[in-house]
């Protein structure tokens, strides 16, 4: 439907393209217009970071706070314990609560950079649904939420449906986790006066049934609001590279290599991209998009300072930039390239070349390596390397030694 929003921050969803779906489009940018509305996004809590396919839900709350509202991160330390089944073929396997909490603590340091938390009318609050969940009654559960469910009903969401459609097994552990999500929605509006749930538009039947609830235990009248789900031009899942998720913490993954990850943006993606993971304005976000041939390039170049600037700050962010440079303009060996430290046990009899692939994350296995290598797509001190045999020994690593995988993955092996 064509609407055309009072409030900033629907006016910021459409522009920029986050919106996909909303449940009232008018209802709610009226309850935008008239005050301060808390709104939630839920993440689960199985690693000690986000990686970038989450990326997108991070930048609506950041939105949401800048246009004058409150964003309430709700981690899931009780449901991750149940494990989402949404569009999965298997069961997730279950964590330890200490792990959960470890994980809850890497996930907040992400937060922070992109929200302002506090005690104030519009700071943001993370909020872990453990609070409610792990204390349940459970007979006292079932007689007062679960008759507002129908099983019918819940049988022909997508998310259920597709494994059941291929004869998957659903324990009824995770069927319950579509009722555990929409009594989130009901006990954040109850304490936090929270109206307004986001997520991805595989969430549209989970958000659905957290209004539902709500109107019928409460009377309140909250609402729901999806993005797309975002691939690349070329069909991948946002998140991931050939060598694993792209993560938001520096310390499971470098600020170099999330620069690089913006850099290498297919052409076609420069201008959605900018939008989506930017602050810059939108007619800047089109200009720069429809740059082509040599030009696009310093697009990328833009998207990747500012979104690595927004997550890891500007010195990250421009040491990025000056080591890409040095690699690849200069074809020199650059400081801020992911590094992997030997001692001197681990080269008493020399080590492979191979071993050395696979340990600096270029490589995911000796038989990847050795493949890379017979395929002319490896490179050591940027000469082409083609023995996979080759041994390195402590001579050789007298100064840092520089291995490449193809044009645009790099990595310095030193010796302690």
């Amino acid at each position: 439907m064509t609407y055309h929003p009072k409030s900033d921050f629907m006016a910021v969803m459409m522009e920029r393209g986050f919106l996909a779906d909303c449940t009232d489009y008018q209802g709610l940018d009226e309850a935008l217009i008239k005050g301060v509305v808390p709104a939630y996004i839920g993440f689960d809590a199985t690693a000690k970071s986000l990686h970038v396919g989450s990326l997108i839900q991070i930048m609506m709350l950041r939105w949401l706070q800048k246009t004058g509202h409150k964003p309430i991160v709700l981690m899931g330390g009780g449901t991750t314990k149940v494990g989402d089944p949404s569009f999965r073929a298997d069961e997730r396997p279950l964590i330890s609560e200490e792990q959960i909490d470890e994980n809850i603590a890497g996930i907040r340091q992400v937060f922070s950079k992109y929200v302002t938390f506090g005690d104030g009318t519009g700071d943001a609050v993370m909020v872990n649904n453990a609070q409610w969940l792990d204390n349940l009654n459970y007979l006292g559960f079932l007689r007062d939420i679960g008759r507002h469910f129908s099983i019918n009903r819940m049988l022909s969401f997508e998310s259920v449906k597709s494994r059941l459609d291929r004869e998957q097994s659903l324990s009824f552990l995770e069927f319950n986790y579509m009722i555990l999500q929409a009594y989130d929605f009901l006990e954040l509006n109850r304490r936090h006066g929270c109206l307004l749930q986001m997520g991805g538009s595989d969430q549209w039947g989970n958000i659905v049934n957290g209004i539902d609830l709500t109107r019928r235990v409460l009377d309140n009248q909250i609402f729901g609001l999806t993005s797309p789900l975002l691939t690349t031009s070329d069909g991948k899942k946002m998140g991931k590279s050939l060598d694993g998720a792209v993560w938001l913490n520096a310390d499971m993954r470098s600020a170099y290599e999330f620069w690089q990850f913006w850099r290498n943006t297919t052409d076609a993606d420069v201008g959605r991209f900018l939008k989506l993971y930017t602050e810059l304005p939108v007619d800047e976000c089109d200009r720069l998009g429809a740059l082509d041939g040599a030009d696009i390039n310093d697009a990328k170049i833009r998207l990747a300072n500012e979104v690595t600037t927004l997550c890891h700050g500007a010195d990250a962010a421009a040491a990025a930039q000056a080591t890409a440079r040095e690699v690849f303009e200069k074809g020199g060996v650059g400081d801020g390239l992911p590094t992997l430290t030997l001692t001197q046990s681990d080269i008493t009899d020399g080590i492979s070349i191979v071993q050395l692939f696979v340990r600096s994350g270029l490589s995911k296995s000796g038989k990847e390596a050795k493949r890379l290598i017979a395929e002319n797509g490896a490179r050591l001190n940027d000469e082409l390397l083609n023995d996979t045999g080759l041994i390195i020994d402590a001579a050789a690593l007298a100064s840092p030694i520089k291995l490449s995988a193809g044009k645009k993955r790099h990595a310095l092996v030193t010796l302690e």
